[in-house]
C-alpha cells in the first residue's frame, strides 16, 4: 500500500473519530470512502438494526432506495456480502446473471455497472452491515481496489461499532438516570422504600404495556403516579 494510502486512512480516522454520532459517522463515511477509489461514483452504507437490513445513507437518494430494495428482493451483493461472502464484487451489472432484477435496475436507473459490497465486522459473529461502492464505469474495480476496500472497511466497521455502542451506552444511561429520578419522586410522595418505589413502577408498567422508562418520564414530569389501580386493590394515589 502507498504512502498516500496510508495517510488517507489515517485522516479518514482522525474524521470518523470526531463524528459525534452514528448518523454523522454514516455521513463521514459515505463521504470519505471515494477518496480511496479511482471510479467510485457512489456510496452507501447499511446497517442491521433489530435483525433487518436498512440504507440510511447513500450519496444519492435513489441509490438508498435501491440498495434497500435488495432486501425485499432477496437478492443483490450487499445482502450477498452480509450473509454469505465477506467481499463481493461485480465487474458489469448489465451482463452479471446472479441478481438480474436488481441489476438491471441499477443499470437503467443510475447507469452504475459495477460494485465492491464489503461486509462491515468487528469480529466473525458481530456483522454491523456493509460499505457498498459504485461505479459507472464496466470492470471499474482492481485487486488493489479490493485489498483497500477491505481496509477501509475494517476501519470502517470499528468506527461504526464505537458510535453505536457510544449511542447505547448514552441511552442506557440516560433510562438509568430519568428511572432513579422517578423512584426518588415516589419514595418521597408515598413514603415508600426504594424497592416498594420500583416494585410499583415495574408494575404499572408491565399492566400499561409500556417501557419502565417512559413510565419514569411520565413519573418525572407529572412529579408523581398516574391514577392506576394496584394489585392489591386501592390507586396510585392510595399506595
Amino acid at each position: 500500500m502507498t504512502e498516500q494510502f496510508h495517510h488517507e486512512l489515517a485522516e479518514a480516522v482522525r474524521r470518523l473519530n470526531a463524528a459525534d454520532d452514528t448518523p454523522h459517522t454514516l455521513e463521514e463515511l459515505v463521504e470519505i470512502t471515494p477518496e480511496f477509489f479511482a471510479a467510485a461514483d457512489y456510496v452507501g452504507v447499511s446497517i442491521i438494526e433489530h435483525g433487518r437490513l436498512r440504507t440510511p445513507v447513500a450519496s444519492h437518494e435513489r441509490l438508498r432506495e435501491l440498495d434497500e430494495w435488495q432486501y425485499e428482493l432477496g437478492e443483490g451483493p450487499c445482502r450477498e456480502a452480509i450473509r454469505r461472502h465477506c467481499t463481493v464484487r461485480v465487474d458489469d451489472l448489465a451482463t452479471d446473471s446472479r441478481w438480474p432484477t436488481w441489476g438491471a435496475t441499477m443499470v437503467e436507473e443510475l447507469g452504475i455497472r459495477s460494485s465492491l459490497s464489503f461486509r462491515l465486522f468487528t469480529r466473525d459473529d458481530d456483522s454491523w452491515g456493509a460499505l457498498n461502492v459504485y461505479s459507472r464505469t464496466p470492470h471499474a474495480f482492481s485487486d488493489d481496489d479490493v485489498v483497500h476496500g477491505q481496509v477501509v472497511a475494517a476501519m470502517s466497521a470499528v468506527a461504526l461499532a464505537r458510535s453505536l455502542n457510544d449511542e447505547h451506552l448514552a441511552m442506557a444511561l440516560e433510562s438509568r438516570t430519568v428511572i432513579g429520578q422517578a423512584t426518588g419522586i415516589i419514595m418521597e410522595r408515598y413514603g415508600l422504600d426504594e424497592k416498594r418505589a420500583f416494585d410499583v413502577m415495574r408494575r404499572i408498567s408491565s399492566h400499561e404495556n409500556v417501557k419502565l422508562r417512559d413510565l419514569a418520564v411520565r413519573v418525572v414530569a407529572e412529579r408523581g403516579l398516574p391514577d392506576h389501580p394496584l394489585e392489591g386493590g386501592g390507586s396510585a394515589e392510595q399506595v
